[in-house]
């Protein structure tokens, strides 16, 4: 790949500006790498002069699990060996910046980071561009409210679908839509999957395809890189290519701009979800099953510890577990979502909104072999207005063994997955709830 890169350790990136993946970003038909706007020179400073800083990283599973995230934490502790760098792990699966916005102040800006890497452009694929303008634009705003001296940068993930378009030379829609929000505010982003198109266009890459097990299946790949599982998850090569990503724009982020408090814009959209925050869910009105669990001594919540993070995810757990068990309330805004938990004991929730048809969400889906923090999007881009809203645990499961089928898993134990639970943390209303 012409890169001048050498591995120590987890990951050490010594890098060549003048390597042919640097001079790429001068041909035609690719979207730029990086666009600096004006810098990161606050963090910079601080790296410079050998502070202690940290650095936060918000986003979905790609960001959660240890890849891109840790290699470049380690990355900038190689190359500013002085400084004490600290990273914070923000990335929840399976969830974009419609929840981003709302878990921002509990997962990232009460540990005053110095840095924030934003990654929602994949899980953002299923949600209005008009959503993601508010979300990421609420990021932006309450971030550089409680801190104007947080450096923020936009990291832009790939999956399968968005391969061709990033070939032609077209940003993928969710990207678009944070290009939108970053130039309004000059906040630098990073097209970390943009040399792993290239590389799959000039056949040195296989996007998606399983590891290879045995010889005849490593010939097949023929030296070329084999980039993800599943169209989105990286292996360990994928993701030390979205790092190498972020390691060059370092590089050219380096000198841009002079450190100063970050001032905030008119708004792109008056309507942004700036003062997004959870609502504790005895707001509500509760039917008589409902019951909040201990995090210290409840069995039915220390099942969930390992792995969960609880401490940094949902210092608040309810649990109803019967058809019939309801939420109710009643709001003023444009939207509805439950910061819930989904898993192999969870059923199904029925949603009424005012006088309109319910409709019916599972809490399971073919990853529900074990439990998940993740959200439920009740209802959306609804009139600003004051609507009733009731959410209602249905008296059916879903079609569990179907839906584990997809992923072809079958149920290790029936009895594991019997059950109607609901695991409700907060309420996130864009708007308020009323009394």
């Amino acid at each position: 790949m012409g890169l001048c890169i050498t591995l120590t350790g987890a990951l050490t990136l010594l890098l060549c500006l003048s390597s042919a993946a640097s001079a790429d970003d001068q041909r035609s038909g690719l979207p730029p790498e990086c666009l600096a706007r004006g810098g990161l020179a606050n963090f910079f400073q601080k790296l410079d002069r050998g502070h202690q800083v940290k650095i936060a990283y918000l986003g979905g599973s790609i960001t959660k699990s240890p890849g891109w995230r840790t290699m470049t934490r380690d990355w900038f502790q190689e190359q500013y060996p002085q400084a004490s760098i600290e990273g914070i792990n923000a990335g929840i699966s399976g969830t974009g910046s419609d929840l981003g916005i709302f878990r921002l102040r509990r997962d990232v800006l009460q540990h005053d980071p110095d840095l924030l890497f934003v990654e929602f452009a994949v899980n953002d694929g299923g949600t209005s561009t008009e959503r993601i303008h508010k979300s990421m634009e609420g990021i932006a705003r309450q971030a550089w409210r409680a801190d104007p001296n947080l450096d923020i940068c936009f990291v832009y993930t790939m999956a399968q679908g968005m391969l061709r378009d990033i070939q032609k030379g077209l940003l993928p829609r969710t990207i678009r839509a944070h290009e939108t929000v970053a130039d309004h505010y000059g906040i630098p982003t990073i097209h970390m999957g943009r040399e792993a198109a290239r590389l799959e266009a000039d056949d040195k890459l296989v996007f998606t395809g399983k590891w290879p097990q045995t010889e005849e299946d490593r010939a097949a790949l023929g030296g070329r890189i084999l980039f993800s599982m599943d169209g989105a998850h990286p292996y360990d090569a994928g993701h030390r290519l979205y790092a190498e990503a972020v390691a060059r724009s370092m590089e050219r982020m380096k000198g841009l701009g002079r450190p100063q408090p970050h001032s905030l814009p008119e708004p792109f959209r008056a309507d942004n979800f700036e003062h997004a925050a959870p609502i504790p869910l005895d707001r509500a009105e509760l039917s008589a099953g409902w019951r909040k669990l201990d995090f210290a001594n409840d069995p039915a919540k220390s099942e969930f510890r390992e792995g969960m993070e609880f401490g940094d995810r949902l210092d608040a757990l309810w649990l109803a577990e019967e058809p019939g068990e309801s939420i109710s309330f009643r709001f003023k805004g444009t939207s509805v979502m439950m910061y819930d938990i989904v898993g192999p004991d969870c059923g199904q929730i029925i949603v009424t909104l005012d006088d309109q048809e319910p409709k019916t969400i599972p809490r399971f889906d073919s990853w529900c072999e074990g439990h998940r923090v993740t959200v439920m999007i009740a209802v959306t881009d609804l009139p600003d207005e004051v609507h009733t809203i009731r959410l209602q645990i249905d008296d059916e499961q879903p079609d569990k063994a179907a839906i584990l089928a997809q992923r072809g898993v079958t149920m290790d134990d029936p009895a594991r997955y019997d059950g109607t639970k609901w695991y409700v943390g907060y309420i996130l209303v864009t708007g308020e709830i009323l009394d």
